[in-house]
């Protein structure tokens, strides 16, 4: 009997190929993007469960008193080391790790790399495999190196590497060969070897090569370090919260122990809350605007089905006549709405095969390949269909068969009216749901806008960047500004500044400060930038009062420092220029420093937060740089970049010229909200596609089921325009109730997004009739299309067929 059932489904789809391709093909759409989505999900799900041990794995955060005292992600250095040996019963291992970037090289290979400088315990700790070398011993040595197998073909062109040298920068300007002792094998995304989508390591050293780069992993004050620690199986982590606090306050410092409450966070959660939610925020955003579209198509699917099946009530009083069970119709319904629903997963799949790629572009990440899914995975998508087949069968099945086979014959439904109001209903909801992603991808689009804007403060355009050798040394600075006044000569150059930072909102720490004379106790917190006297002109930041440091530095000017509007409301100035010459201090320090300028406030990090105080330190004092940041001057931009390499090479040889534009640093901040408007865009056609597919159908199976209306009516002396308009009334309406539900719902969604940020446009009433009227006129005249032709028809002919 089912294959009975089966046969007669594959004749009905095959007599009534256009319904069938329409409907096949809307449901596979939704159900593909579903798929994509979904992967994409799984897959962010699935970060760090891959780890040895996952469920004990954590790492310490740290919460500060005042958020900006302290990166979260750093913590005190000695707090891993200190657990371990303090409380055996508690921690079972631990990592730590200092992220540096140096210039490492291999012959007339020369890169900027990112280096982990850690514990010798991670390869064990978290069960990464080698492909070459012993991870027992491998990070034993303070000069050797673990490499990724990526790495290893990037300098050698192959993996079997071990023993082979690498040359490695010290922050003193030395140089030191590195000695290969690993070949990382391909590890799945982690939050060890990338703690963030900025730091994402490829080579790995001992602790004790620290002494080497100049850098530091000891100290209780020293909370610029990512900890990591393996707890006992069953131990709870709020006892070592405990344990993690009082060693905080026997060994650090008042100004951490009073400040800093560590905290721990499994790393199996970790991805989805860092930097804010940002991952957790994307999928669920993601999730809800796949489910609407899965709803969209599935509406479609069922509407179209209704649609059809009423028109094959002869049908179904002939084989009544002939004897046929209602039950043997309902199966029948079930069979050719499951039959559909199969075959466009099978599309669906198919779909997913060819646009994996592209999606995995557009959100910046890898997604699951079909086949790489777990076993359990493979009927889920089956399910799906049979659930989509019996839910778009099931209503035409019961009514249609209950009719008695009198009225089937005739047509009628006597019994049982056709449910219009039902059908427009469900299409109303999709044109409700296409409105809403259509308004938030245009108001997305122009919050991204903004960011992108003229309005940051500064002056982004024709400005590079690029990371220099380091030398953290008075010496290595006036070398480094040596070098920076001979490419600043070049005619392609503008300006160029030598700094620790850009305005990409990873500043290089933060301090107390408050006003020479008041109370010590009620300090401000101010972003620590490092920048010589040339940033300003370079970024085109503009000067409120006084001076951006001196022309030419002395020992005398070492205390001055510029600060920025905020800072100085913070500090009680009543204007910029009561600033000038004043002096502020830090707690801990003695020496008062002088504020010389006051800038403009500007945008250095993300509008999601509001513009901090900021502090401008001299980097002849401070000596910590990493930036050369270099305005092009306007005109052939690859000339001017290949003049600029060539000089580059002369001056600093062996230095690799990487170097971005300050639009790629905007572009990787606002990363995530970047993907949300690709994928809000791709929601948006996907949304439209199906919508008209369905007005399609619909329309065409209107038009079919009315054909002697419509001859009756051109006999009676009904324009072709007349006629249009029948079927215009029938769908405009909609379109109209669907705008009205859809233009709140939508401006609350999108204001509870916009709120997200502290600087946001406003929206207006453009996006709302933009999409509204874009909906109509598209849905008009694909409308118009459809019923020009029936009006043009024969009359005699439409009636002759009835």
């Amino acid at each position: 009997m089912l294959k009975s059932y089966i046969k007669i489904a594959w004749r009905n789809l095959w007599k009534n190929k256009a319904f069938s391709i329409i409907n096949i093909f809307g449901l596979s759409i939704g159900i593909a993007f579903s798929l994509l989505i979904g992967a994409y999900v799984w897959g962010e799900l699935q970060v760090n469960r891959q780890l040895k041990d996952a469920d004990n794995q954590y790492i310490i955060q740290s919460k500060w008193k005042d958020p900006n005292m302290g990166f979260v992600i750093g913590s005190s250095a000695e707090l891993p080391k200190a657990l371990k040996e303090s409380y055996p019963g508690l921690v079972t291992n631990y990592y730590r790790f200092d992220g540096i970037t140096t210039n490492v090289s291999k012959g007339d290979k020369h890169f900027r790399e990112t280096v982990q400088v850690g514990d010798s315990t991670l390869l064990n700790m978290y069960g990464f495999k080698l492909l070459q070398g012993d991870a027992n011993t491998a990070l034993n040595d303070p000069f050797s190196v673990v490499i990724t197998s990526q790495m290893a073909m990037k300098y050698f062109g192959r993996t079997d590497v071990v023993g082979q040298l690498l040359n490695f920068e010290s922050f003193s300007g030395d140089k030191h060969d590195f000695t290969v002792s690993g070949v990382l094998g391909d590890i799945s995304q982690n939050s060890v070897t990338a703690v963030s989508t900025r730091n994402i390591s490829d080579f790995f050293v001992n602790a004790d090569a620290a002494k080497y780069f100049k850098r530091n992993l000891s100290g209780w004050d020293n909370t610029y370090i990512v900890d990591y620690i393996e707890l006992k199986k069953g131990i709870d982590p709020k006892a070592v919260e405990k344990a993690m606090i009082a060693l905080l306050h026997k060994n650090a410092s008042e100004q951490v122990s009073k400040n800093l409450t560590p905290y721990l966070v499994a790393l199996k959660d970790y991805n989805m809350i860092t930097e804010g939610g940002v991952v957790k925020k994307m999928t669920y955003t993601l999730s809800c605007i796949a489910l609407f579209i899965l709803l969209m198509a599935i509406i479609n699917f069922v509407n179209i089905c209704i649609g059809r099946a009423s028109g094959r009530m002869r049908e179904m009083g002939i084989r009544k006549v002939m004897g046929g069970l209602r039950k043997q119709l309902i199966w029948q319904f079930l069979a050719e709405s499951t039959l559909i629903a199969m075959i466009a997963t099978l599309v669906a799949l198919g779909i997913y095969l060819l646009a994996r790629p592209f999606f995995s572009n557009v959100l910046g990440k890898e997604i699951t390949g079909l086949f790489s899914f777990p076993l359990y995975f493979i009927p889920l998508p089956f399910m799906v269909a049979l659930l989509v087949g019996l839910l778009a069968g099931i209503y035409p099945a019961l009514v249609l068969s209950a009719l008695k086979a009198v009225d089937s014959l005739k047509g009628k439904l006597s019994s049982v009216k056709e449910s219009v109001l039902f059908r427009k209903t469900l299409v109303a909801f999709q044109f409700t749901i296409a409105a809403i992603v259509f308004i938030g991808a245009i108001v997305i689009s122009q919050q991204i806008s903004l960011f992108f804007s003229n309005n940051l403060g500064y002056n982004k355009d024709y400005v590079i960047y690029s990371q220099v050798p380091r030398d953290w040394s008075p010496k290595g600075v006036q070398k480094m500004e040596a070098i920076r006044y001979q490419l600043s000569q070049m005619r392609q150059v503008g300006s160029i500044t030598l700094s620790y930072v850009i305005p990409d909102g990873a500043n290089g720490g933060n301090y107390q400060v408050y006003r020479q004379g008041a109370n010590p106790s009620q300090t401000i917190v101010a972003q620590g930038l490092t920048v010589d006297n040339q940033y300003a002109s370079t970024y085109n930041i503009p000067l409120k009062a006084g001076q951006f440091f001196k022309p030419v530095f002395n020992l005398a000017d070492s205390s001055d420092v510029v600060i920025n509007e905020t800072e100085a409301k913070a500090l009680g100035f009543k204007n910029d220029a009561e600033a000038i010459d004043q002096k502020i201090m830090s707690p801990g320090y003695p020496v008062a420093s002088i504020i010389r300028g006051v800038t403009a406030d500007f945008h250095f990090g993300s509008m999601q937060d509001k513009i901090l105080p900021i502090t401008f330190n001299n980097v002849n004092y401070s000596t910590y740089y990493r930036y050369f940041s270099i305005k092009l001057k306007p005109g052939d931009i690859q000339q001017n970049l290949s003049a600029l390499q060539k000089r580059w090479a002369e001056l600093m040889p062996g230095a690799p010229f990487e170097y971005k534009f300050m639009d790629d640093a905007l572009k990787q901040l606002y990363a995530t909200e970047l993907q949300l408007k690709k994928a809000a865009y791709i929601a948006t056609v996907l949304a439209l596609i199906i919508v008209l597919l369905g007005v399609l159908g619909l329309v065409s199976l209107s038009v079919q089921k009315r054909t002697k209306e419509i001859g009756i009516r051109k006999v009676l002396g009904s324009s072709v325009a007349g006629i249009t308009s029948l079927f215009l009334k029938d769908f405009l309406g909609v379109i109209m109730i669907a705008g009205v539900i859809a233009c709140p719902l939508a401006y609350l969604i999108m204001q509870k997004w916009l709120s997200g940020y502290a600087y946001r446009i406003s929206i207006s009433l453009s996006p709302f009739v933009f999409s509204i009227a874009l909906l109509t006129v598209i849905t008009a005249f694909l409308i118009m299309l459809q019923t020009i032709k029936a009006a043009f028809a024969n009359p005699v002919e439409s009636l002759r067929s009835e």
